[in-house]
């Protein structure tokens, strides 16, 4: 059983994804999937812990990105690279993209946090995410 829950874009809503894993991105028709291990809702009495998925509707993959770089800790310089998501959909098909931080501004999504591939060491990432329709959450309970 699922729950759906739209996002508002003036106001937060009791879910975090702060340490959830997007396990896979589907993109069909406008609308951009990803699937996540974890979805965190925060009550007084305790963290509940759920799986699902982020809907964003009205998405033009041209209009969505991801910055790569080459390691997770920097001490002087950086370096990386920048693609479309529709390529980072390709190239990092089994990679696992852990959320630490997100951002939500009127159209505009951005997750940041670490890409994971097997028998690799993380690298630090920064998907943006741009949608002019909803963000839906269907939460598994």
């Amino acid at each position: 059983m699922s729950m759906e829950l739209k996002r508002n874009r003036k106001t937060n809503i009791p879910y975090s994804l702060h340490d959830s894993r997007i396990i896979n991105i589907e993109y069909k028709k406008g609308l951009l999937r990803l699937k996540l291990d974890k979805i965190f809702r925060y009550t007084e009495e305790a963290e509940l812990i759920y799986s699902g998925e982020i809907d964003f509707t009205e998405c033009d993959i041209d209009d969505c990105n991801i910055l790569i770089f080459d390691k997770t800790v920097y001490e002087d310089s950086f370096a990386g690279k920048a693609m479309s998501l529709a390529d980072y959909m390709k190239q990092y098909s089994n990679a696992e993209f852990e959320i630490l931080t997100e951002g939500y501004s009127e159209y505009s999504t951005i997750y940041s946090g670490w890409i994971w591939q097997e028998d690799k060491e993380p690298v630090s990432g920064i998907l943006n995410i741009y949608n002019t329709g909803e963000i839906i959450y269907r939460i598994d309970t």
